[in-house]
């Protein structure tokens, strides 16, 4: 295609506006006279320049949409970025009152207990099926010592096996290497709460004589001098007296959650002198 024809219209609308320029300052001095000639340009030129307005205000539009468009995206960019921070402080917050809530149950429960304490916070834990444990960022420097029990509002969940300046290893009630004194709380009824890893816990060493029914509560009893006395340690689930054998099979639901351990209560001494009254 020429570019001629390409351009054709926009060819004679041009000539035709020149033109028109060129006749009208030509009868400058006639404003009361109208040539046949002017008349023939403006009625030619009239529907040309139409078009061509109509033309540059399509595009004027066009453009005025588009910088409209570029900065709606623009607010919409920054209304969605405040959105996420907004997002994440309110998520923080909540975070924060919910840590403030858990560290107000463990004050009230350093409060009920006799024997210094340091709140600490979980740093890690063994996800073994074998061995049942976790880390803690207090160590000897904060007074923790090997055999120091470990507690939350909900009751014991283990005992310091492991300490170094700054961080402890905890031995959970669940794994299998855990044993603790422990009696049923209504009728006093003696036994030993051992581990049973993801199973929770069984309470052995109880005579068959005992009257133990399932939802009774487990506390320890302090005699090892290991644990206070009457701290929880879970509910009886399950009860079974075999045929033959002293003892009674037991099966106990461990009071603490421990995939949700946070924060934590460690007694700050490895040797409980005397049992607490309850």
């Amino acid at each position: 295609m020429s570019f001629y024809k390409k351009y054709q219209s926009i060819i004679i609308a041009s000539i035709l506006i020149i033109a028109s320029i060129i006749i009208l300052s030509l009868n400058l001095k006639q404003f009361g006279r109208v040539s046949f000639l002017r008349k023939l340009v403006l009625e030619a030129a009239a529907p040309l320049e139409k078009v061509v307005n109509s033309t540059i205000e399509g595009i004027s539009g066009i453009w005025e949409r588009h910088v409209f468009l570029v900065e709606l995206e623009e607010e919409n960019r920054r209304l969605r970025n405040k959105i996420v921070f907004l997002t994440k402080e309110i998520n923080r917050y909540r975070e924060v009152s919910l840590e403030g809530v858990r560290l107000k149950k463990l004050l009230a429960l350093k409060e009920g207990i006799d024997y210094p304490t340091v709140a600490a916070r979980v740093i890690g834990r063994n996800r073994s099926s074998v061995f049942k444990m976790i880390l803690i960022n207090r160590g000897t420097t904060d007074g923790v010592k090997v055999g120091s029990p470990v507690l939350t509002d909900k009751g014991i969940i283990g005992r310091i096996i492991e300490t170094s300046w700054n961080v402890s290893r905890v031995l959970l009630l669940v794994d299998y290497n855990s044993n603790v004194d422990a009696l049923i709380q209504g009728n006093r009824a003696r036994g030993v709460l051992q581990g049973r890893g993801s199973k929770g816990c069984s309470l052995r060493y109880v005579q068959r004589s005992e009257e133990v029914k399932v939802g009774d509560t487990v506390i320890s009893s302090g005699l090892a001098r290991v644990f206070p006395k009457g701290l929880l340690l879970g509910t009886v689930k399950k009860v079974e007296k075999k045929k033959f054998g002293l003892f009674q099979e037991i099966e106990v639901a461990p009071a603490v959650d421990f995939s949700r351990l946070e924060e934590v209560l460690v007694i700050l001494t490895d040797v409980i002198d005397q049992p607490q009254r309850h």
